[in-house]
């Protein structure tokens, strides 16, 4: 069984509103991940399921190429290439779940639509610090993933068996990929449990694995090794890793959305590295992502160097500034926490 850990005036509100809306609009944050694609669809199939035929998804901008053979995906308006339909999508709803998010800037440019509807508003996400922008907020850090979330709501609303095998399947790729292939934030039993309980509903998580992780594209595997072997630098006396990609670099590789994801965790394969760092230049922002092994707070790293946060040993933030700017605040920053990196 699992733990209570939505509390029943949350769960008590966020039905009530759910049951109730006639038009219903999913929003997650930019650049969607498998957890933002995974909890907005997993929610998706089943508000479907329970006969609410009015149910839109809407993210910001595009997502990887290795989430696109999730269920109904193409269903998904993209606003950065349909804006006007997103803006009346959100004009029209009177209901909008906020998911896997904290603060409306991380929609943009959905935030100012989303904060000047009339509709009422649920936040679900699992991000520190989350704004003041909903009716009903369900936050809690401590859980894995927004996927996760989204089950536990399910269940916790005595609604379990309107989870079909989409549903489930959804659910499973945002819990999958927001651990890393539960290799980190994975410890809590609950996840297993949950797993199996979606085993029960017919998914088959090896395929899922292999959709996910193994259909790269030839750009993909080249630029890997060039980061590994050209780009990779080690902070011996840190116990630090950093890999930086510049824009020009990048886009020789003819890349697809989502083709640098997972890379900042592969030098955490070595034993003496518990700390990564991917620093990369995209268009008009420098991106950070960071990760850790043990007991490394990045977190704490990326919200005192880029006013970034995350959890324990995934975090990121983003850099106004030029690459060479972040990659300097990155250095500077190591011997703070020196006694950490251990």
């Amino acid at each position: 069984m699992l733990n209570k850990v939505i509390s029943e005036e949350n769960i008590r509100k966020a039905k009530e509103l759910m049951l109730r809306a006639d038009k219903t609009v999913i929003v997650t944050h930019q650049v969607p991940d498998g957890d933002a694609l995974g909890s907005s669809l997993g929610l998706y199939h089943f508000l479907k399921t329970i006969g609410k035929e009015k149910v839109q998804i809407i993210v910001p901008n595009d997502y990887p190429i290795f989430l696109r053979w999730m269920p109904d995906v193409k269903s998904i308006i993209n606003a950065e290439r349909q804006q006007k339909k997103a803006e009346r999508a959100i004009a029209a709803a009177d209901l909008i779940f906020c998911l896997d998010f904290n603060m409306p800037q991380r929609i943009a440019p959905l935030d100012n639509p989303v904060q000047q509807s009339k509709a009422k508003k649920i936040l679900i996400d699992h991000h520190l610090s989350p704004a003041d922008f909903c009716d009903v907020t369900i936050s809690h850090p401590e859980i894995s993933s927004t996927s996760e979330l989204i089950y536990r709501f399910i269940v916790r609303m005595g609604m379990s068996e309107h989870i079909a095998k989409p549903c489930a399947e959804c659910i499973y790729t945002g819990m999958m990929t927001d651990t890393g292939a539960f290799t980190y934030n994975s410890g809590s039993a609950a996840i297993y449990y949950i797993i199996g309980e979606l085993l029960q509903k017919g998914i088959d998580k090896d395929a899922i694995y292999s959709m996910v992780y193994n259909r790269c594209q030839e750009g993909r595997i080249r630029l890997q090794g060039y980061l590994l072997y050209e780009k990779m630098r080690l902070f011996d006396e840190y116990r630090t890793s950093l890999i930086t990609l510049s824009e020009q670099e990048y886009m020789q590789f003819n890349p697809e959305r989502g083709d640098t994801e997972g890379f900042v965790n592969i030098p955490l394969s070595m034993e003496k590295v518990v700390f990564s760092a991917f620093i990369r230049e995209d268009k008009h922002i420098v991106r950070i992502s960071l990760r850790s092994k043990g007991t490394f707070p990045t977190n704490r790293f990326a919200a005192d160097i880029y006013g970034g946060g995350g959890h324990l040993n995934a975090s990121g933030g983003r850099f106004s500034g030029s690459l060479e700017e972040a990659v300097k605040k990155f250095e500077d920053a190591l011997p703070t926490y020196k006694d950490l990196l251990k």
